[in-house]
């Protein structure tokens, strides 16, 4: 096995834990691409002490290169546990955040969550530059 037998997909509409992307699909050459990914958005996500999502990594692929890189990591850490045990705070961080980026280049939006208990989970879109 490697990590890449790890990864989970499906459609983010009827799973819970697969990161949906919003973005354009086309951008100018140069300017700044706003994106939002988050976790839940369909089928809601619990965000309890004892099953949350930890974090979302958020990379770009442009066409004809061997590596994607790496726009961003957005960690979530507080899901309600405190001093006084799990599940007994007022404060719980949403899986969700935004990303503004540029490129002269077509390619890929790539995203991957994970759950503690559930595992890695991916999603993709493309974007077409112009």
């Amino acid at each position: 096995m490697t990590i890449k037998d790890l990864f989970q997909s499906a459609d983010w509409k009827t799973e819970k834990h697969v990161p949906v992307i919003d973005a354009p699909d086309k951008a100018k050459k140069g300017e700044n691409i706003r994106l939002t990914v988050s976790v839940g958005r369909e089928v809601p996500h619990p965000n309890k002490t004892e099953h949350h999502i930890c974090w979302i990594d958020v990379f770009f692929h442009p066409h004809g290169e061997k590596f994607p890189y790496q726009l961003a990591r957005l960690e979530f850490t507080t899901h309600g546990a405190s001093v006084g045990g799990p599940d007994t705070s007022s404060v719980y961080t949403h899986p969700e955040g935004a990303v503004v980026f540029k490129t002269d280049k077509s390619g890929k939006i790539l995203a991957v969550s994970y759950c503690n208990i559930h595992g890695l989970w991916e999603n993709s879109k493309d974007l077409d530059v112009a």
